[in-house]
């Protein structure tokens, strides 16, 4: 699998790159530092996209809004592949398919741009972390049933590998549980229905190999010691996800967060401040007594000597044997990957926009007996 090159913080270009829509679907109100008009298109790129920002938010655009659906075959690699929760999209045409019943659902679909993190060069190639909002109104038939006429809200990520203008490789993260809610179906059910049929199809969960949080009656390992005395912005958001999540150092959280932080997480849940974010946390570890956080790839993007804005993408493990919002225990292994955007200042998290599908979650653990996530 192609993985964008490990980043550290970007300088001089892009370094305040943000995208800022004053008004929604409005294109002309995207801020940079480095939107100049006469600056040379990258390797690869078409002349009409200034920077990565600006591609990134146009071809979202055209393909979804102006509903320009072929230009997949031109900013999509032929073979390239999607990585979500529920599983591999490989291919172009797939892409285009799954492009077509979406907007089939949702006709009136708009997809806002909240944020594009990102790093890279004409060298190695480009990475980049859209954090964006999807509405629509539920007027056509979805893989969740017949029109319900409902209107939606939810938010999605969608991290790229790109070279050379084509997307090569993408990680797909959307509130799918938030959807299905809002088109005024059970979740539970829902989840019950769609585990059972995938079951029957062989379409199980394709995950990476589960990571041992703990190396048998020892503690979780520790991350080396700093080797520098300055601020490592990487470095931070890996050992304050390590030691909160799979040491269970909650106190940490004091340390890593400022103290008037908000968390926006999965499902439309928010928190604010120090205790709403430890409880939280204890939301999910209750469920899961074993859980295990594994940090895939992060990408940091400098704005000014203390601000950094960051994109985390990990992967959670665990085993559904205690209380907790996801029903009674069932025993299931649960596997799933997630995408956390950060804010930072003077070497606090003063915000975090946190999102995972909680929808494939409760599919892992309504497996029927004898259907296992494929490891």
């Amino acid at each position: 699998m192609a993985q964008p090159p490990q980043s550290s913080p970007t300088q001089s270009d892009g370094s305040s790159t943000k995208v800022t829509l004053q008004n929604k679907g409005d294109l002309g109100q995207i801020l940079s530092s480095n939107h100049l008009p006469d600056k040379p298109a990258m390797k690869g790129f078409d002349p009409k996209f200034r920077d990565l920002v600006d591609y990134i938010i146009k071809i979202t655009h055209e393909i979804w809004e102006e509903r320009a659906i072929g230009k997949l075959y031109e900013y999509y690699g032929t073979n390239m592949i999607i990585h979500t929760a529920s599983g591999d999209i490989y291919g172009r045409e797939k892409v285009i398919e799954a492009s077509i019943q979406a907007m089939a659902a949702f006709p009136d679909r708009r997809l806002y741009g909240d944020e594009v993190i990102w790093h890279g060069n004409d060298e190695d190639g480009y990475f980049s972390s859209h954090r964006l909002t999807h509405e629509g109104t539920n007027w056509g038939h979805s893989v969740y049933g017949p029109p319900t006429g409902q209107r939606v809200s939810y938010r999605a990520i969608a991290e790229c590998a790109i070279v050379e203008g084509v997307i090569v490789e993408e990680w797909l993260v959307r509130d799918e549980l938030t959807l299905i809610h809002q088109l005024g179906l059970d979740v539970f059910e829902t989840a019950n229905v769609f585990a059972a049929v995938e079951n029957e199809l062989g379409l199980t969960f394709s995950v990476p190999s589960e990571k041992e949080r703990l190396r048998g009656q020892l503690p979780p390992a520790s991350l080396p010691p700093w080797d520098s005395a300055e601020f490592d912005v990487e470095r931070f958001v890996r050992q304050g996800l390590h030691e909160i999540w799979n040491w269970r150092l909650l106190n940490k959280i004091r340390d890593v967060y400022a103290s008037q932080i908000i968390c926006d997480s999965a499902s439309g849940r928010r928190f604010y401040g120090h205790n709403q974010v430890i409880n939280y946390v204890l939301s999910l570890l209750s469920p899961f007594p074993d859980l295990a956080l594994q940090v895939d790839h992060v990408c940091a993007l400098q704005q000014d000597d203390h601000t950094y804005r960051t994109a985390t993408r990990w992967y959670l493990s665990g085993t559904h044997t205690g209380p907790g919002v996801y029903g009674s225990p069932t025993g299931r292994p649960m596997h799933t990957m997630g995408v956390t955007h950060h804010l930072i200042e003077n070497g606090k998290i003063i915000r975090e926009w946190t999102l995972f599908d909680e929808f494939a979650v409760l599919k892992q653990l309504a497996l029927p007996p004898g259907g296992e996530p494929n490891l």
